[in-house]
């Protein structure tokens, strides 16, 4: 008579075969991935700093959209009634969304990446710039903003100063308390965990895709994008509307604050262009755009050195020889030449893209 499970039903089912040709395909992959790696350029290689907190970012990013969709949606099961779906969207498939995306490949989307690398790396710049202060008691410039009487001036410092503070300490933890991404991203991204959460359910029925979709579009209109540190330092670089003699003050105090965001919403108020256009410039360790941009704003020697000199201290990747070797010669280009070099940034974003698109197309 049987009492129970015996020791062989017990025991999780072992099948050799089948163990061996997954063996043999995670060799594969690994070996698929070293041969990638080995030949990367090193330009293209990132160091390991900024991979681990990519993987951070990323990871904090994905799991909190995915908390937020399956407590919801297990919530809304449990109201109406349906106690055992909303525990299985709780628990099933817990901790394999990151890795479901990953093998998916939809989390090699070229705009997706492109803004948390550049964020990533913003971010460790602004922690490494070196700061600088003009009077030992003097208080930062965003400080300084936040007292100044005009009240929208005032408003954007104080939410600047929350929002950076938001991120760093995110950042320190590893933990994020939203996205921080654009809409249209944030908007892809939210699908995409909904779908991975609906993809690990044993047995989903409608009802726990219609929770789950409702817990998604509760995401998505939950999210504000104008609370993001870009977008404070955006408008806070409207409300300044620094004119062409204050620019070069704001722009070396900005750096000298190690406020990396406002640097770089001040340039892109300046020059008309968009924040992430500024960023990538700015980003660049080459520095040739950057350059050009800080000419076109006519920008003289003493300011674009000590601009150049903070991101070469605070940049691994940057040349600071070779910077200083190069100095003469950027600050002999013409403002007039320099505003026409840089004149593609001002485009539209989706006519930029489909330019570059038809120009991939030309080369092949």
């Amino acid at each position: 008579m049987s009492v129970g499970p015996t020791m062989q039903d017990a025991m999780p089912s072992y099948d050799p075969v089948q163990r061996a040709e997954a063996a043999r395909l995670r060799a594969e992959t690994r070996l698929a991935g070293t041969i990638t790696d080995f030949f990367l350029d090193a330009e293209a290689r990132i160091d390991d700093r900024t991979r681990l907190m990519l993987a951070q970012v990323l990871g904090a990013i994905v799991g909190a959209i995915e908390w937020d969709i399956r407590r919801h949606a297990a919530r809304l099961l449990a109201g109406a009634g349906a106690t055992e779906a909303g525990e299985a969207i709780l628990k099933a498939g817990v901790g394999t969304v990151l890795q479901r995306l990953t093998r998916a490949g939809l989390l090699r989307d070229e705009d997706l990446m492109d803004e948390l690398i550049a964020r990533v790396r913003h971010d460790l710049i602004a922690a490494s710039l070196p700061v600088e202060v003009a009077e030992p008691d003097e208080a930062s410039l965003l400080v300084r903003l936040a007292g100044v009487p005009d009240s929208i001036v005032a408003s954007a410092a104080s939410a600047l100063l929350a929002a950076e503070s938001r991120r760093r300490v995110a950042n320190e933890q590893g933990a994020v308390g939203g996205s921080e991404l654009p809409a249209e991203l944030h908007h892809r991204l939210v699908w995409w965990v909904a779908a991975a959460i609906r993809d690990g359910l044993t047995s989903p029925t409608r009802e726990s895709d219609r929770a789950i979709t409702d817990a998604a579009q509760r995401s998505l209109a939950a999210h504000d994008e104008g609370e993001r540190p870009d977008a404070v330092a955006t408008r806070l670089a409207a409300a300044l509307d620094a004119r062409p003699n204050e620019l070069p003050a704001v722009l070396v105090e900005s750096i000298g604050d190690r406020r990396l965001s406002l640097f770089v919403a001040v340039l892109a108020h300046a020059l008309g262009i968009a924040f992430d256009q500024a960023r990538a410039i700015t980003l660049d360790p080459e520095g040739d755009r950057l350059w050009l941009a800080l000419r076109a704003l006519d920008m003289d020697r003493p300011t674009i050195a000590r601009i150049g000199l903070a991101l070469s201290e605070a940049d691994p990747r940057r040349d600071i020889e070779q910077f200083a070797d190069a100095l003469d010669a950027i600050v002999s280009i013409g403002v007039e030449d320099a505003r026409a070099s840089i004149a593609p940034l001002a485009l539209d974003r989706d006519f930029r893209m489909a330019l570059r698109a038809l120009a991939r197309t030309e080369r092949r």
